[in-house]
């Protein structure tokens, strides 16, 4: 079996979402799986150690395009996840993942449309979707 679309796991989200199906307790979910997320990485930072946190500002030089800005710009993150770390992590952003679609559910919002239109964005402002 390949891996499902947006489609079809928000459809089986929906056949399967029977305890939450209030707004409010999907969106108290979601808040606290994305909790969750963060408390993982955390945790694999102050717990496990596998990945250390190097934070500093980010400095740009004068005079440089955007494409060299782009490769100056650090993630402070230090190391890679180690096997169980990163299997947390995952589950914790499928978890995230099933509540987010469980909101769409309740809002008839579509995530492949969500998808292609935050795309669409991406593509049209580029580097300066997000600023």
């Amino acid at each position: 079996m390949g891996t499902p679309s947006l489609q079809d796991f928000q459809d089986q989200v929906s056949e399967l979402l029977l305890r939450h199906r209030s707004l409010l307790d999907v969106l108290s979910k979601n808040g606290q799986s994305s909790a969750s997320v963060n408390r993982s990485v955390a945790k694999a930072i102050t717990d496990c150690g596998c990945i250390e946190l190097h934070a500093t500002k980010q400095t740009f030089a004068p005079g440089l395009d955007l494409e060299e800005a782009k490769e100056t710009v650090r993630t402070h993150v230090h190391g890679e996840l180690c096997e169980n770390c990163r299997e947390v992590i995952s589950t914790e952003l499928g978890r995230n993942l099933f509540y987010m679609s469980a909101l769409c559910n309740l809002l008839d919002i579509n995530m492949d449309e969500v998808v292609r239109k935050e795309s669409q964005k991406c593509s049209t402002l580029g580097l300066f979707n997000m600023s």
